[in-house]
């Protein structure tokens, strides 16, 4: 089969297109022939030689998938060769065929496209394991999504306001800022033109943020706590800036606040697992009455994976970028 390996780290040029060996499905495994692959913040920081696979994972990239089951392990009850599923990877996904443990398997959502459907299982798992999970985001609450035009930042939007949370999302442009007001986000802040601090304190009256999901950190974390209600919570999942970051103690303490920075495929498997069956309680429904969908910027064959890199690293994406496998 055919797998888009990283020979070296580098840039996206050194994607390359290796005839690879079939995976075979363990016991507790699903092996799903792909259609589609989804594109990651992970995957370019793989690349670059930063964020290697996990003992046991292939060692080329994609942290999520969709296609149709093709071969199931003989502990497996819960899946069958023909099923429309995506699946939630530690890697590998960038591939024709790739194993899931069976536990981070998911039906793709009737209404859903196949294709599309890549473009979930990461995404979904780290908003709801973050925001919902830990940070407990509550009715009512406003939730700070910084990114908002991203993958991570749009469906967080559209979570936070299917749940009921008022959602303020940064963007860099007039049309990043439009196309989160457009998924929900009550006010979208033009971080290049606006101070998202002064935006969150003045739409809130003064009370701040409950929640913040960051992906950019740096300094945006001492930012971030200046926005903060007291007793908000910091989700920090991401450092798109390089470099380290200088808080506030004493404002930490008064606003007893809290800052959490976490991470998805490293988890272990039984928390993953868990994580996906809660999404498929409690997100799956809204995908299934189109309260919630996946936003797809682009679709890329499998083959050209370093033009979909490229694009990724341009920042002028709205929503997921997909690779399609066939």
């Amino acid at each position: 089969m055919r797998a888009v390996t990283v020979p070296h780290p580098g840039d996206a040029h050194v994607l390359t297109v290796t005839d690879v060996a079939e995976p075979a499905p363990g016991d507790r495994e699903v092996l799903i022939r792909v259609t589609a692959a989804g594109v990651n913040g992970a995957d370019l920081s793989q690349r670059r030689g930063h964020y290697p696979s996990p003992p046991g994972a292939p060692p080329w990239p994609g942290l999520e998938v969709s296609g149709e089951v093709a071969g199931v392990g003989a502990a497996v009850t819960e899946w069958t060769v023909g099923d429309r599923v995506c699946a939630l990877l530690p890697g590998g996904g960038y591939a024709e065929y790739v194993t899931a443990d069976a536990g981070l398997v998911l039906p793709v959502p009737p209404g859903v496209d196949l294709v599309e459907a890549a473009g979930l299982p990461e995404v979904v798992a780290t908003v709801w394991s973050t925001v919902f999970q830990l940070a407990e985001l509550r009715s009512g609450e406003t939730l700070l999504v910084h990114g908002g035009s991203s993958g991570i930042g749009s469906m967080a939007i559209q979570l936070g306001s299917a749940f009921g949370a008022r959602v303020i999302a940064t963007a860099g442009t007039p049309e990043k800022t439009a196309f989160s007001r457009g998924l929900g986000a009550e006010i979208a802040v033009d971080y290049k033109s606006q101070d998202f601090v002064e935006v969150v304190k003045d739409a809130t009256d003064g009370h701040g943020a409950d929640v913040v999901l960051d992906i950019v950190g740096g300094d945006y974390l001492s930012r971030d706590l200046d926005a903060l209600a007291v007793g908000g919570r910091i989700m920090s999942i991401a450092d798109r800036s390089g470099g380290t970051a200088s808080i506030d103690v004493g404002l930490l303490m008064r606003k007893r606040a809290r800052i959490w920075g976490t991470t998805l495929r490293a988890r272990p498997l039984s928390e993953r697992v868990a994580i996906i069956a809660a999404v498929r309680e409690n997100v799956w429904p809204l995908l299934e009455t189109g309260r919630v969908h996946p936003v797809i910027d682009s679709v890329f064959p499998l083959v050209d994976a370093a033009q979909a890199h490229l694009r990724m690293e341009s920042s002028a994406h709205l929503g997921k970028i997909l690779l399609q496998a066939r």
